[in-house]
């Protein structure tokens, strides 16, 4: 009889000589049995409620993923948005400026068509630039509850997992409270409002310089 650690094997040579049967003392075979993964595969409800949950953290998962793509999609548009302002800006008072030195009197006198076509395409540009960046801030709330909820699932899937059949199937993932001051708040809503929309405010503090700029360079 040879000695392994815990376990013991009885070699017992059979009568052929060719075969033997190895005898494993169930000290080993208790442990496993005992270890909680398997005492949730023995448990209809643990079982089923690990599955449950793995699923559940799964589509968190997607949905985490699909908003983090959307994300980025809504800052390249943006971008977009902003390269074209300044393009379509730059273009136009370089024309203006060209073109200055060669208009007669009556035609300067016509500065409000490329002052109105400034300032509305400036608008424009201004109202998708916002409605993109509501978006982005919408989708951002909605990716941190889901990673919030996500963080307590797996608490609770780690929880299962050490227990096994002693867990609570009664439990479920709980949300961490965020603790807030209403004051705090109400102090810092106008610095987080200009912190989130900040390409907004300098697209129109860029809007309230070039739009004038073109009437300047027409009439001076």
């Amino acid at each position: 009889m040879a000695e392994l650690g815990d376990s013991h094997v009885v070699e017992i040579p059979a009568e052929d000589g060719n075969l033997q049967l190895k005898l494993v003392e169930t000290n080993d075979l208790s442990i496993i049995q005992h270890h909680p993964l398997m005492e949730i595969s023995q448990s209809p409800g643990h079982l089923l409620l690990l599955k449950l949950w793995q699923r559940e953290e799964n589509k968190f998962n997607g949905s985490i993923a699909r908003k983090e793509t959307q994300m980025d999609i809504l800052k390249r548009e943006v971008f977009q948005l902003c390269c074209f302002f300044l393009a379509f800006h730059g273009f136009l008072l370089t024309f203006l400026f060209n073109a200055s030195s060669h208009l007669q009197e009556h035609a300067r006198r016509q500065w409000w068509i490329p002052f109105s076509t400034s300032l509305t395409t400036s608008l424009v540009i201004i109202f998708f630039v916002q409605l993109k960046l509501c978006r982005y801030h919408m989708i951002v709330k909605k990716l941190q509850r889901d990673r919030s909820d996500n963080r307590a699932l797996v608490r609770c899937i780690q929880e299962l997992r050490m227990k096994g059949a002693s867990f609570d199937l009664s439990k479920e993932p709980q949300t961490a409270k965020r603790m807030k001051s209403s004051s705090v708040e109400i102090k810092w809503k106008p610095l987080q409002w200009c912190s989130k929309n900040v390409v907004t405010i300098c697209l129109v503090c860029l809007t309230a310089i070039v739009v004038p700029a073109g009437k300047f360079i027409l009439c001076a």
